[in-house]
């Protein structure tokens, strides 16, 4: 038996646009996602989140669900166009709330503490209001006043009850992926505005960090970044050098500015004439002291000299084509507890897309299982060795609409047949919910 410290938090884990649906009703505006969906050849087969898993009209079922699976925490985002639906970059301000988009999750929330089920709420899960890409998006300096003035509305309803918060999801998929890749919303191409981008969002950070506290003192405030080691085939100097330099970029890229108030050196040298507009503060907002960093967690980065290696012979893959490699995420753990000690860590996702065997009513995905198992083993072991980590999040609780690739990849613990909308609870589900009664591994 492998059981974790008493407080471990367990949870799972899910994103507005990839579930709610309902993207035309109760005043809500439109996205980035909206509009990047509905562009010809953006996203697989054409999908669109338009009715998604349809969880703004069965939260009530998904709940349900949670209380079978034992959820101790939830992890959720807040779809900033249903709460500021026509938000404009300044001079325009925020215009006018949308009463309906907040009083949604004012019943989710009061309904999941009734369940006692801690909500922890991620502000901003990549749904743009399209108004504010309009104006510029995060390229327009100003976008971080409209992120700070959508945080103070979205605290001031909650926050008396919501205690932990999460300022981002993944600033590397806003504005590596967003602007830089062109492979998700607003779908620009240009590495220039991908690392402007990345600065407003980190500023952004910082700003909203500052008002969550100033509203809510006691709150627990994060920001959850998508991290992974990079590693090489062979281990020469120069094969060191660059996974040094390719981790600065990637995730020091992110970590340092957070977490040490500085852009990584060497990356910042390498961008030369590409690094972003600063101003002479800005680090010393970014880097407000957190409560807690959210890890994001799915594969490493493998090289062979300067080029991603080939599929090794020897590996899993997931249907992403991510090689499984557990040994990962206790190596980054141990990582983060030697290099940025101050600060403990939550594992916010962590999950598998595989294809699901459906029969007789039943769902079968063993080797997801195995996925959560060697996973949840790489946490224990971290934990043994001194990481400060205090919770694990599964990837998805539902099947959803994941982004570019539409409905073609399953992450959920929960099948969602979505031409019916039925939930059915996979093995996983099962698994999960033995490791959450347990508090750990049999």
């Amino acid at each position: 038996m492998q059981v974790f410290p008493k407080n471990f938090v367990w949870g799972a884990a899910t994103a507005s646009y990839q579930i709610e649906g309902a993207v035309h009703e109760d005043g809500r505006g439109e996205s980035i996602w909206d509009r990047f969906s509905h562009t010809p050849g953006k996203v697989h087969n054409g999908d669109t989140g338009d009715v998604a898993c349809d969880h703004y009209h069965r939260w009530r079922d998904d709940l349900e669900l949670m209380k079978q699976l034992g959820l101790p925490a939830y992890r959720f985002s807040i779809a900033w166009p249903r709460i500021l639906p026509n938000a404009r970059i300044l001079p325009n301000g925020r215009g006018q709330v949308n009463e309906k988009g907040l009083a949604f999750y004012d019943q989710l929330v009061d309904a999941l503490l009734a369940a006692n089920i801690q909500p922890y709420v991620t502000l901003y899960h990549w749904d743009l209001p399209q108004m504010l890409e309009d104006d510029g998006g995060w390229l327009n300096r100003d976008i971080v006043n409209a992120f700070v003035e959508y945080t103070q509305v979205v605290v001031k309803r909650l926050g008396d009850r919501v205690k932990q918060w999460s300022t981002h999801n993944e600033p590397f998929c806003t504005a590596f992926l967003g602007y830089r890749y062109g492979v998700h919303a607003p779908g620009l191409s240009d590495e220039v505005q991908s690392l402007q981008a990345a600065h407003h969002v980190l500023l952004s950070h910082g700003l909203a960090t500052q008002a969550i506290r100033a509203l809510q003192p006691d709150a627990q405030v994060g920001i959850v970044l998508n991290l992974w080691t990079v590693e090489t085939l062979t281990d020469t100097s120069d094969d060191r050098a660059f996974a040094d330099l390719q981790w600065q970029k990637d995730c020091g890229w992110y970590l340092d500015p957070v977490l040490r108030g500085q852009y990584p050196a060497q990356a910042w040298a390498a961008y030369e004439a590409k690094v972003p507009a600063i101003q002479p503060d800005d680090l010393k907002v970014i880097a407000q002291p957190l409560d807690y960093l959210g890890l994001n967690y799915y594969m490493r980065a493998l090289y062979d000299g300067p080029r991603r290696a080939p599929k090794l012979l020897d590996a899993e893959y997931t249907e992403m084509d991510w090689e499984v490699h557990a040994p990962g995420l206790y190596r980054l753990l141990t990582k983060l507890q030697r290099e940025y000690p101050a600060v403990p860590i939550y594992i916010t996702e962590n999950g598998a897309a595989f294809k699901d065997t459906v029969e007789d009513g039943a769902v079968h995905d063993p080797r997801r299982v195995n996925y959560l198992r060697e996973h949840i083993v790489a946490c224990r072991q971290a934990i043994n060795d001194g990481v400060d980590l205090r919770g694990y999040f599964a990837w998805s609780l539902l099947d959803n609409f994941e982004w570019a690739h539409g409905y073609s990849k399953r992450f959920g613990l929960t099948y969602v047949d979505y031409a019916t909308q039925q939930r059915i609870p996979k093995d996983s589900f099962e698994f999960y919910r033995e490791v959450i009664k347990r508090n750990g591994l049999a």
